[in-house]
């Protein structure tokens, strides 16, 4: 990578490798992913992978904290913002219909986050947690099932909107919305 600097001069050069591991398991998915490719997407020597990261399941579960951490952040900053539960139903739709995701990557990246998990036990442990933040923003304003609840529509209703040629429109999302606090309270 030209003008990038080297060694201990280089501090982000750790999280340069894990933004260019999410690019490599989003173009290629998790189970395709080499050092090789990681260190050639992040511009980097093969070896400062290995200075980083004892191996590919180290690197795959940061990678995976990452971007939980990014899309949590994001999350959990939807419904700090609210005040009144009207307001945080209304942050609930926005995490749904809005950019909460980001990017459609990162929502490609969930999907090989979930996979990924379901073989890899410390890898489900990022999932957990990334499922308990979003439920613990959500228990600000709801009940502990209703958080439950709204956390697995949140999920679902994003992945099929991503493959839906008619996804749900914000009213009708919305309206779910409000059928579930309403049915809790």
């Amino acid at each position: 990578m030209a003008g990038s600097t080297r060694g201990p001069n280089d501090p982000r050069r750790r999280e340069r490798i894990l933004d260019a591991a999410l690019d490599v398991i989003a173009e290629h998915g998790a189970i395709k992913v080499t050092f090789r490719k990681i260190a050639e997407a992040a511009g980097v020597p093969l070896g400062s992978l290995t200075y980083y990261f004892d191996d590919m399941q180290h690197l795959l579960t940061d990678a995976f904290t990452r971007l939980a951490d990014t899309v949590s952040t994001r999350y959990g900053a939807l419904l700090e913002a609210t005040q009144t539960r009207q307001e945080a139903e209304e942050a609930v739709v926005e995490i749904i219909c809005g950019k909460v995701w980001g990017t459609d990557r990162d929502l490609l990246l969930s999907y090989e986050l979930y996979a990924f998990a379901t073989r890899n036990p410390e890898v489900r442990d990022v999932m957990r947690s990334w499922m308990q933040a979003s439920r613990d923003s959500l228990a600000r304003h709801f009940d502990p099932l209703t958080a439950r609840a709204l956390d697995a529509l949140v999920e679902g209703f994003s992945i099929h909107n991503s493959v839906d040629p008619r996804p749900t429109d914000r009213e009708e999302v919305a309206a779910v919305v409000r059928a579930v606090v309403d049915r809790h309270h």
